[in-house]
């Protein structure tokens, strides 16, 4: 997995610190994120000439150091289409749907040449001190490219036939076999299910496999989809190890051990995978990122003890296309091992934490497991905040662990949880705390229209706490993240997707037993509905949906659409009535008739605390929501309260 550690001018400190903390976490083997074999964008991170080694040998020698027996193997990426460059190539001059640019069809000297630069790369590899390689020919990038008759239409022979669409890769294979001897890992990364229509079929992806094989792979690696295909693998909607079938079956046809991976993010779902003989390895990119002791724990039993990857991609994956670097939601850790480390405090402070979402959890655990003695209050009678809402929208069950992990965190630091609690002054005070920090999340935002208390309307709280039951026509007015959310909630039928891999393949039209060209091809989605008409609005005049997360909100509009929510932009809010909600669109009235009209219009920082203990000249950090309420953003809630927890 890219992390964008890769790109940075102290890029091997940084880079083997990031990987020695996942040795030291009991990992078997490490794959890196993508290395280019030539300059064909702007990535820094490329490995075609001699000078080029000495960075990569540092991290080597630092995973070796850490522990001899763990192999180490570097992704060899050829972006091809999907490079950010106008000077991008592939087999034909097809802009890819994700793609800026349309790149220029290689001739038969430049196959020569891109076939030479995977080769010298491999070599340099070998120089570098990694164990082995990985061929990244999946996902849409140059080798992938090469394998769909979408993006290769050449006549000659590097297309048309199968077995000249195909000749690339196992070109590729082979003159690295040769580059590095009989004694190196060579894993080949396989578009096993491409999720493209007319894309690879079944006997192609078996005939690949076995050629690859021939060719000195020693392993190969399952993918599914490419980027640019409209089903989701990754988000946290998908089903864990809802893939691994796939791979199960191409195993019956090879005789090289295969990886699999995708949403397989607990060692009890990993175990499930080997048990059912779906693989021989299991690789894990964004769990590492969350809980870099994952291994280590799950053999020593720990497992409750893991924090968990909840697959929201909104630090990781989203940073990756962003071009930022990569981090983690649950841990804002993640990629800065070198300046940001969880270390006995000098001395042992009284610490109160005031509120129990994301951000006081984090800010409360950590600092006790620096060794402060630490009481966490909450007016509710459960931890989590916002978490116990965002766990009750289909497709976010992954919420439910992460207050698993705070809860086995609050246990094995002895944070004091109290619960039920009113805090104010008088109490801080009798407590006598060092430091006070106010984690009191936010407030809903009133809505000032008239009407706005209109017996139809309720706040999202309300409407996702099970608290109000919505009617048959429902508006929703906002359509942010929560928006959205609620708009998932009221427009779902039977059981969640996330939770149920037929069901999944049915909403987003996959046949993993039939197997027809990339898996989708002639097979539509099939959605349940919950009989309801969901209508959401937003004030702004751009496309609904286009601020949510960057490789998560297509899934969102996609799924929302297919049941039938209508989305509508440029809303001027004027009044609400037993009618419905009256406004304008575009300048022009309209009124959406409604039984029920749900607020999802913002919040606002609960600072109500925090100025009584300002005003009363208290000292107090705030962090969270109460901090900065704007779009709920627990990535920043949690970035915030670890840092100052690491501080304190």
């Amino acid at each position: 997995m890219h992390t964008g550690l890769e790109d940075l001018p102290d890029a091997k400190e940084r880079w083997a610190a990031y990987f020695v903390e996942r040795v030291r976490g009991g990992v078997g083997m490490i794959i890196t994120g993508g290395i280019l074999p030539h300059a064909c964008s702007g990535h820094e991170a490329k490995l075609s000439d001699p000078s080029e080694v000495e960075m990569h040998r540092t991290v080597t020698r630092a995973v070796h150091a850490a522990d001899p027996e763990v192999k180490i193997c570097m992704q060899i990426l050829h972006m091809g289409p999907l490079a950010d460059t106008p000077d991008c190539v592939a087999p034909s001059p097809i802009r890819s749907r994700i793609g800026r640019y349309v790149p220029r069809a290689l001739d038969e000297a430049g196959i020569e040449e891109q076939i030479a630069a995977f080769a010298n790369c491999a070599a340099l590899a070998r120089q570098a001190g990694y164990d082995g390689v990985e061929i990244i020919g999946s996902a849409g990038y140059l080798i992938s490219a090469f394998l769909v008759n979408r993006t290769n239409q050449r006549t000659d022979r590097w297309g048309g036939s199968w077995e000249n669409r195909m000749r690339f890769p196992v070109e590729v294979m082979r003159r690295i076999r040769a580059a590095v001897g009989p004694d190196f890992i060579l894993i080949f990364r396989i578009p096993a299910m491409d999720m493209l229509e007319q894309g690879m079929s079944w006997e192609e992806v078996v005939s690949l496999a076995k050629a690859i094989e021939q060719a000195g792979a020693n392993v190969i690696s399952t993918h599914f989809c490419w980027h640019e295909s409209l089903v989701p693998t990754i988000a946290t909607m998908v089903p864990r190890a809802a893939f691994t079938q796939v791979t199960g079956r191409l195993r019956q046809h090879v005789s090289i051990p295969l990886i699999t991976s995708n949403r397989i993010n607990m060692p009890t779902v990993a175990e499930a995978v080997l048990e059912r003989g779906d693989a021989d390895l299991v690789s894990m990119a964004r769990p590492m990122l969350a809980d870099p002791e994952f291994v280590i724990k799950a053999r020593e039993g720990r497992e409750d003890e893991i924090n968990t990857c909840i697959a929201c991609n909104q630090a990781c994956l989203d940073h990756v296309f962003s071009g930022k670097l990569t981090s983690c939601l649950v841990n804002p850790l993640a990629c800065r091992e070198t300046e940001l480390r969880i270390t006995p405090a000098r001395s042992a402070k009284r610490i109160a934490v005031i509120g129990a979402g994301p951000a006081g959890l984090a800010c409360a655990t950590v600092a006790a497991q620096r060794g402060h003695v630490v009481t966490l209050y909450d007016r509710a009678h459960d931890i989590g905040g916002q978490f116990n809402l965002a766990k009750r929208i289909p497709g976010k069950e992954e919420f439910h662990e992460t207050l698993r992990y705070y809860r086995r965190m609050i246990d094995k630091h002895h944070v004091s949880l109290q619960l039920g609690v009113d805090v104010d002054g008088a109490l801080l005070r009798q407590g006598a705390f060092d430091e006070i920090v106010i984690a009191t999340g936010i407030a809903p935002r009133t809505l000032d229209l008239p009407g706005h208390d209109h017996p139809k309307v309720s706040g999202y709280i309300d409407v996702v706490a099970g608290r109000v039951t919505p009617g048959k026509t429902v508006v929703i007015i906002g359509a942010g993240g929560i928006g959205f959310d609620v708009a998932t909630l009221l427009s779902h039928a039977g059981v969640s997707a996330a939770l149920d891999t037929d069901v999944f393949a049915r909403e987003w039209g996959i046949d993993f037993e039939n197997h027809p060209r990339g898996g989708v091809t002639g097979v539509a989605p099939r959605v349940a509905t919950g009989g309801r008409q969901v209508t959401l609005l937003q004030r702004k005049a751009s496309p609904v949906g286009k601020g949510l997360g960057r490789t998560t909100g297509w899934t969102h509009r996609i799924a929302l659409q297919r049941r039938g929510v209508q989305m509508v932009s440029g809303v001027v809010y004027q009044r609400i009535d037993d009618l419905g909600l009256h406004a304008t669109v575009d300048g022009q009235p309209r009124l959406f008739e409604a039984d029920s009209i749900v607020i999802c219009a913002g919040q606002e920082p609960d600072r109500a605390l925090y100025d009584q203990l300002v005003g009363a000249g208290m000292h107090v950090h705030v962090i969270g929501g109460a901090f900065e309420a704007g779009e709920l953003d627990a990535k920043r809630a949690i970035k915030q309260a670890t840092e100052l927890a690491v501080a304190l």
